[in-house]
């Protein structure tokens, strides 16, 4: 990960990320987890994120590396939040979360910062920043109502409408995850994110589009639960989905759509929850 120094390299990380949870039991994240979760984040070997464009000022080299930056601490503390590390309920140290990244504070303010806007973390007056709870059953209900009510259309919407072209992204987008064997846990979740998202917009409706993005159901969702069998379920449910939009069926797509849904809902999530719930 680039830093906001001139070093060429650093050693890794070995403070800790101090976290509280809400029962006031102190949950501590080692920082070799929030090193992978950095290396993760990372461009891949041989490029350079930072690298200054010809002909560009300093300042604005200057703004994309510091761009650069947050982004790659806003992946590596999502990372830990999604992964648990950063305990749901928990508070979170700027401080802590600084010295395990290896950044000065502000970035990592920034980071919150966006984070809050999908509701991973919440800020509270004089307290600072804590990790959300996971989403109750009443919440769970209410984001799959609303799921199989805009889903299903959009699905149909975009077996009815879309072109040939934005036909080809969508299958490019299972080419992506071919192989799924055992397909990995931030893989699918990127994945589900992005198949989801694509569907809605060749539905052709920004507004649609917009209003399911807000909902960031995906990180939600999968901070609940995953399994490599019900991975591999949410690939095949995504491939009828995408089969029956390219021959350009949107009876077939709309089903399609709901029966992923509600496999998803009623037989993967909602047991977990609702036993959760109740003990």
């Amino acid at each position: 990960m680039a830093v906001e120094t001139a070093e060429a390299g650093r050693e890794p990380a070995t403070a800790a990320v101090p976290t509280t949870a809400g029962s006031g039991t102190t949950a501590t994240a080692t920082a070799a987890k929030a090193a992978a979760a950095i290396d993760e984040a990372a461009p891949p070997a041989g490029t350079t994120a930072t690298a200054t464009t010809a002909g560009a000022t300093p300042t604005t080299t200057r703004r994309r590396r510091r761009n650069v930056l947050v982004d790659e601490v806003y992946e590596s503390i999502k990372n830990l939040i999604m992964d648990h590390v950063l305990e749901p309920g928990a508070r979170v140290s700027i401080d802590g979360l600084a010295r395990t990244l290896a950044v000065s504070p502000t970035p990592v303010r920034e980071a919150l910062a966006r984070l809050e806007s999908a509701e991973l973390v919440v800020k509270e007056p004089l307290r600072g920043y804590r990790t959300t709870p996971l989403l109750t059953l009443d919440q769970l209900d209410d984001l799959y109502r609303f799921r199989l009510l805009v889903e299903p259309w959009a699905a149909a919407e975009a077996a009815r409408s879309a072109g040939a072209a934005a036909k080809e992204r969508l299958r490019a987008e299972m080419d992506v995850c071919a192989t799924p064997e055992s397909p990995r846990y931030r893989e699918l979740a990127s994945h589900d994110t992005r198949f989801h998202l694509l569907v809605a917009e060749l539905a052709g409706s920004a507004q649609i589009r917009r209003a399911f993005e807000r909902t960031h159901c995906h990180l939600h969702v999968f901070r609940l639960y995953y399994d490599q069998q019900a991975g591999t379920m949410t690939l095949a449910e995504h491939r009828e989905v995408t089969e029956a939009i390219s021959r350009g069926e949107p009876i077939a797509a709309e089903a399609a759509m709901r029966a992923h849904l509600e496999a998803a809902y009623h037989d993967r999530l909602r047991p977990l929850v609702a036993s959760r719930d109740t003990r």
